[in-house]
């Protein structure tokens, strides 16, 4: 009853109205340095304490804020103090001049704010009047030393007459420290309104204040999450409340109305590896019934779930690269996480443009697997259905999944691919599941690196829908993603009686695709994205030998190509692309102002940004021309891409070519001794020979050294014996 008590607190907080009258300009009614009324929490207050008519003549007095620790203390209290209590009257002219009112809170750890008894927000700290004695739930540094924005609760016309009057107020807030051991303690907090007349009535702002945003209506869905104040972890998850107003396709959403798409409770935490270090977060979420157990539901007209993302996006500032890609692969017949763009309210604050999409899981509306239960260790129960994945991984523990006895680099970097189990789980997956599974993916590796892999019954085409590898392929390639095929890459296997074979997907993770990287050729619209390896690969996280070695069959090639070319008369037209991309732009137009104006980037690099562009339209602009060139490219390359016959020889040499890269002076070393001239080409990416040199055959016994002038690069060297191709790979030269 009280988490729900206070979400309605919440949910009010927030409520919207028709504005009477324009904003003329915003003012401060208090500020944090001003003098306060304070106790230090050694016994609890009374009651009272939060009223304007309580008697606090007994109370310290001195300017805000009380702390210490942070440098931005105006009364320094002893260090381990665990509460502060604090109180600043002011006086209101006429409410009818306040349009708005913003209180902005610079804490540390965890808060509760009054205005005139009744609470207006609080962060980090739970309990209807928490004691004197409790420490904050969460470690929360001030964000103004730091150069961040303080958190800020906005009330629009009708709350500002629900919390505040005219003539004299009083602002109460109770700061609790993390523990008794903390560094630092902070109390911080301003009362800024918006005036609709001209006349200056109070203070001067503060120097870096900005309007807050608000609006009344949005063509966007909107979600609204209560944590009751209390900070949001990486994990565990914490118990919160949801609510969506989503009225349907071309209807407005105001944050007035009832919630039409969801009402509930949910567990939330945050999600994702190198976005945490953003501002805007992103989060993972799963539906609770009344007694907090798992339950599922239809959200935004997606299949009923229970688990689900909430994304933002923060350094694609086009908001769309996701949304685009997983459209994309859908209309190209796979399943890939449904996506639905919102506006996000956390507490009561804006958070920008997000978009609720599908986590990655086994369902029938999702990765449509057999269920695999613990009980399913022998036959074709066995068999499916799995998920696995290729994802970060420090290699520091066991147990969690296995590494593939076929690293992806050459001599000096390890390259190591490991596979993680996601369906079943790590801690659900039998004995029996994970050695089935991993032998299963390793029989196929192992198949694939064979002489005769190419064998139509034998060969690696027994182990997987190559369908499916092709369509994985071709979206890493139309984004250039540098992630691609070695960061969140999903595989996923279903029962023999239903096919048996692995599938590569669903896809996953494309905001730094479409030139949204400053590393690795990411802004490139040229190159193979599967070429990674060869200018930027590491002992992690390297893109697996698979998808270089299937170029080697010609039948694969042949495939690729047809499919390419089908693909390009619809759904990767030019038309068909851009037209989605207009359409998404018109969708966002309004919010993706009110998200610029919560995070004003437009401006500025934020990891790994190639391009910026300085306005929303820019944004748009250069994602339309980075598709198109990167369109032209593939659409030359992959008409070009060799059909190499004769490779039965090449796959019985063991020939080595090192260092790779290198400057020009490589080492070939074969396993076999040769006999008669060795032919060595070199060619450029367009086919055109830049270097040629003959050797005899019997000094190849061991090694030889080739010096060459070429210009920093990727090329192909071949090596001919006897007039047959023996050998064929890429070098790069830098």
């Amino acid at each position: 009853m009280q988490r729900a008590g206070i979400f309605f607190i919440v949910i009010f907080f927030i409520t919207n109205s028709i504005f009477s009258q324009t904003i003329d300009h915003w003012e401060s009614v208090v500020n944090a340095n001003e003098q306060w009324k304070y106790k230090i929490g050694t016994t609890e207050p009374p009651v009272d304490w939060i009223s304007l008519s309580f008697d606090d003549n007994g109370w310290l007095e001195g300017p805000g804020g009380v702390g210490y620790g942070d440098g931005d203390d105006g009364t320094t209290v002893a260090v381990g103090t665990i509460s502060v209590y604090i109180r600043k009257k002011f006086t209101l002219q006429s409410l009818a001049e306040i349009e708005q009112a913003v209180l902005l809170a610079d804490y540390d750890d965890g808060f509760v704010a009054y205005l005139n008894g009744k609470e207006v927000a609080r962060a980090g700290i739970s309990g209807a009047r928490p004691t004197y004695d409790q420490s904050a739930e969460t470690d929360h540094e001030a964000s103004l030393f730091q150069g961040a924005y303080p958190m800020e609760r906005l009330m629009l016309k009708s709350a500002v007459a629900n919390y505040l009057v005219e003539g004299e107020n009083i602002l109460c807030v109770q700061t609790h420290n993390f523990n008794g051991t903390s560094s630092d303690l902070s109390s911080n907090f301003y009362l800024n309104v918006a005036l609709n007349i001209p006349a200056q009535r109070y203070q001067p702002l503060q120097f870096w204040f900005r309007e807050p945003v608000n609006y009344n209506a949005s063509n966007l869905p909107l979600v609204m999450i209560s944590t009751n104040g209390v900070d949001i972890p990486d994990e565990p998850k914490i118990f919160a409340q949801m609510g969506i107003i989503d009225n349907g396709p071309g209807m407005t959403n105001t944050i007035e109305d009832s919630f039409t798409g969801y009402q509930g409770n949910i567990a939330i935490e945050l999600r994702g590896s190198s976005s945490q270090m953003f501002p805007k977060k992103q989060y993972a979420i799963e539906l609770k019934s009344s007694l907090l157990v798992d339950t599922s539901a239809i959200i935004l007209d997606m299949p009923q779930e229970e688990d689900w993302i909430l994304q933002g996006p923060y350094s694609d500032k086009s908001l769309m690269r996701n949304v685009l890609i997983y459209q994309l692969a859908r209309d190209m017949g796979w399943y890939a996480p449904r996506t639905v763009l919102c506006e996000f309210y956390l507490n009561g604050q804006y958070r920008g443009v997000y978009f609720m999409t599908e986590k990655i899981k086994r369902d029938v509306g999702r990765v449509n697997i057999s269920t695999l239960n613990p009980d399913e260790n022998t036959g074709d129960d066995l068999t499916g259905g799995y998920i696995v994945k290729i994802d970060k991984f420090d290699g520091a523990s066991d147990g969690l999944g296995w590494d593939s006895p076929y690293p992806s680099l050459a001599p000096g970097k390890t390259g190591v691919i490991h596979f993680q189990y996601h369906y079943p789980a790590e801690d659900e997956i039998t004995t029996a599941q994970s050695n089935y599974i991993r032998q299963f993916v390793t029989s196929w590796e192992t198949t694939l690196r064979a002489p005769h892999f190419r064998d139509p019954n034998t060969g690696y085409r027994k182990y997987i829908n190559v369908d499916s590898f092709i369509d994985f392929a071709i979206c890493n390639e139309i984004s250039r993603n540098v992630d691609g095929y070695r960061l969140s890459t999903f595989l996923h296997k279903d029962k023999d009686s239903k096919g048996g074979k692995i599938h590569m997907g669903p896809i996953w993770d494309f905001n730094l695709g479409f030139g949204n990287a400053d590393y690795c050729n990411g802004w490139l619209t040229t190159g193979w994205a599967w070429d990674f390896n060869e200018y930027c690969g590491n002992d992690y996280w390297s893109v697996p030998f698979w998808w270089n070695r299937l170029l080697k069959d010609p039948d694969y090639i042949l495939q690729f190509k047809e499919r390419w070319s089908e693909l390009r008369q619809n759904t990767l037209s030019n038309t068909n692309v851009l037209g989605y991309i207009d359409s998404l732009a018109t969708e966002l137009n309004e919010p993706q102002k009110r998200n610029f104006t919560q995070w004003p980037i437009l401006n500025q690099y934020i990891w790994p940004n190639s391009y910026v562009g300085g306005t929303y339209a820019n944004e748009i602009s250069f994602l339309k021309g980075w598709i198109t060139e990167r369109f032209s490219w593939l659409d030359r390359n992959i008409e070009n891409l060799a059909v190499v016959t004769g490779l039965d020889e090449m796959e019985q040499m063991d020939i080595s070519v090192y260092p790779n890269p290198n400057k020009g002076r490589i080492t070939m070393r074969f396993g076999n001794s040769l006999t008669n001239e060795i032919q060595v080409e070199i060619l450029d990416n367009l086919g055109r020979v830049q270097h040629s040199e003959m050797f005899a055959g019997n000094t190849f016994h061991r090694s030889v050294d080739l010096e060459t002038s070429l210009r920093p690069g990727i090329y192909v060297l071949r090596l001919l014996h006897e007039k047959k191709l023996i050998h064929s790979q890429k070098i790069v030269v830098n």
